[in-house]
């Protein structure tokens, strides 16, 4: 029986670097930003909120960034990356970017729409204006920003899953590509 715990033969078998440390750093941001979303909706305007909140739509800027960064990355390295585990993981994949593409630019439409400023990490992203609000971006924004961000997070959890499903039936081969070469002491 083939030991499924050794490591990879090749580097075919797991991500770069880079992809790697873009996916792991979004992982941690979709985190945060899934928190701060959680204390919005589970205890909205107390002390947590008021704390957390203010920091939802810089994460989602950054996330936002980020993909772009990975997208780009992984359409460089088209050729080097490990071969898709299946037909599901790829639509899985395929669903999981158009939402991380279509969720932060949802929100901000909604923000330009209302036409408040949008200042993240020290910079200016949007100058408010004063005038008439631009209603089908507001009405965009709040018809499916939220929808489809808990909908993202439904496709996180089955994605999650799929990993830990692979490793209970003992294929650890889908968790390694992601975490590259582990050192045996």
């Amino acid at each position: 029986m083939k030991d499924t715990f050794e490591t990879p033969r090749s580097p075919d078998d797991h991500y770069d670097a880079v992809s790697r440390t873009l996916h792991w750093l979004m992982a941690l941001v979709f985190t945060w930003s899934y928190c701060t979303a959680a204390a919005h909706y589970l205890a909205s305007d107390s002390a947590l909120d008021k704390l957390l909140w203010p920091y939802h739509k810089p994460a989602g800027l950054l996330l936002l960034v980020l993909l772009i960064l990975r997208a780009g990355w992984n359409l460089l390295q088209r050729h080097n990356r490990p071969p898709s585990v299946n037909r599901l993981a790829s639509f899985g994949h395929g669903a999981l970017y158009a939402l991380m593409f279509l969720i932060p630019t949802i929100g901000l439409l909604r923000q330009y729409g209302s036409g408040r400023e949008f200042s993240a990490f020290g910079l200016t992203i949007m100058q408010g204006f004063e005038g008439e609000k631009v209603q089908w971006m507001i009405d965009l924004g709040r018809d499916f920003h939220s929808e489809l961000g808990w909908a993202m997070l439904v496709l996180i959890v089955g994605h999650i899953g799929a990993v830990i499903l692979h490793a209970l039936r003992g294929d650890t081969r889908v968790l390694r590509r992601m975490l590259g070469k582990v050192r045996r002491v």
